[in-house]
């Protein structure tokens, strides 16, 4: 088997990626919504932040793609680890593939001198048994949701928005497209560190570390992609103190799909219902600004029980769980 780095500029080498994903979808997780071949292109030249991970591909001896492997170096924390994903095409399922991209995987990770590996996994018996019959060990769950608009009942979301602007008459909402303005950038270092207080379950990782650069980073990577960036920030009317905010992001290729990126209130700005009042704020916003939207995906992790209440107020239902493994290496 001949395993390749997948190029951006590979039009056609994207394109098989994704039908190869799907295929495995179509199996494994049959609502997952996945990359477009430009959105595949834009991951590999831009990533979430300016640090894009790499993918390759595997073909057989007849030159078929039979398997995908996904690899993430952390940058900013956990640079100890390395993350994978591995997708093997239905018809090749009798190991040989996902062994073969697992030890591609180990031995990039002993290159590169990572010494954790880990492995994103569809909820499946096959997937369970490959990842613990290698050493692997679940340490978390994640799950998948989606917001189907044309089901959503507005009066809800009026009523949450509405009931949760009671409880917090203190802030106002700030609306903001694209960049922060760079009075704000400072003060969003604080809030977007908020998001370490979700739980992480077992997963042996760092807080994620944030500076001006690496939220510029962010914007710029999601501009470049073709991303609209939609966020909305909650504000203390009497001191200006940012207490937090949520994000989402349209696709420019496929408009009519949009993702949840973040929400997160500061700890000292809890109890005032703001998680509530930004996620049923953000709704009434993309209403008037984006009405072609059909779709908003969130992830979160299973044990996230607050997040997951608000969602599912808002008409969120679940595409499917993933599981996370680590392995020392």
């Amino acid at each position: 088997m001949e395993i390749t780095r997948l190029s951006p500029d590979d039009e056609s080498g994207c394109a098989a990626a994704v039908a190869l994903e799907i295929a495995v979808a179509k199996v494994d997780c049959p609502d997952l919504v996945l990359a477009t071949p430009v959105g595949k292109a834009n991951q590999l030249r831009y990533g979430w932040d300016l640090n894009p991970g790499r993918q390759h591909l595997a073909r057989d001896a007849d030159g078929n793609l039979v398997g995908l492997l996904g690899l993430h170096y952390p940058k900013y924390e956990n640079t100890d680890q390395l993350w994978m994903d591995v997708w093997v095409h239905p018809d090749h399922r009798d190991g040989d593939v996902w062994e073969q991209l697992i030890a591609f995987a180990e031995q990039e990770a002993q290159t590169v001198g990572r010494t954790m590996l880990g492995l994103n996994t569809f909820d499946t018996e096959r997937d369970i048994a490959l990842a613990t019959g290698h050493g692997f060990v679940q340490k978390a769950v994640e799950v998948n949701r989606k917001q189907d608009i044309a089901g959503l009942d507005w009066e809800v979301v009026q009523k949450l928005y509405d009931g949760a602007v009671e409880k917090s008459a203190e802030y106002e909402l700030v609306r903001v497209l694209g960049a922060l303005p760079e009075e704000m950038l400072e003060d969003m270092i604080a809030v977007t560190e908020s998001i370490n207080d979700a739980p992480t379950d077992d997963l042996e990782i760092e807080d994620d570390v944030y500076s001006t650069e690496r939220l510029r980073a962010y914007e710029e990577a999601q501009a470049k992609s073709g991303t609209r960036i939609y966020r909305l920030i909650a504000r203390n009317k009497e001191t200006g103190a940012l207490a937090g905010h949520t994000i989402i992001g349209v696709e420019g290729d496929r408009p009519e799909m949009a993702w949840q990126h973040d929400t997160a209130v500061s700890r000292d700005h809890r109890g005032h219902r703001l998680g509530a009042l930004l996620k049923a704020g953000m709704l009434l916003w993309l209403r008037e600004a984006e009405p072609q939207i059909a779709r908003i995906d969130t992830w979160n992790a299973e044990s996230n029980n607050h997040m997951i209440g608000i969602n599912e107020q808002l008409n969120y239902t679940i595409v499917g769980r993933f599981l996370d493994y680590q392995k020392k290496l």
